[in-house]
């Protein structure tokens, strides 16, 4: 599995460490909510509103260096839409990725 990594936001950044910091900032604030709500959704069965957290959290996924979990997400996104779960399993296991890793920062 990718691990997570700021090698986007450093080649975003072009060297500005403040705008780094904030970015990161943000991440760590808005990424535990997101994933909470995405879980109480997903809890729920409610796939459109799950596909919709699933929408937001893609971006994040994406910009903490997860290619093929960026793949994954849109592929989970559609599979919500259709009313089925498929990818479920793979795209937890990224949110978890990327919250042990979240912590370390």
């Amino acid at each position: 599995m990718e691990k997570p990594n700021l090698s986007y936001i450093h080649k975003m950044s072009g060297g500005d460490k403040a705008f780094e910091q904030k970015l990161i900032t943000i991440i760590k604030g808005e990424f535990p909510e997101e994933k909470k709500v995405y879980f109480e959704n997903s809890t729920a069965k409610n796939y459109k509103l799950t596909a919709e957290n699933v929408h937001k959290l893609k971006h994040k996924i994406s910009i903490l260096g997860f290619e093929r979990g960026y793949e994954i997400a849109v592929a989970f996104e559609n599979n919500l839409l259709e009313g089925h779960t498929a990818l479920q399993d793979e795209f937890e296991a990224i949110l978890t990725a990327i919250t042990n890793y979240l912590q370390q920062l």
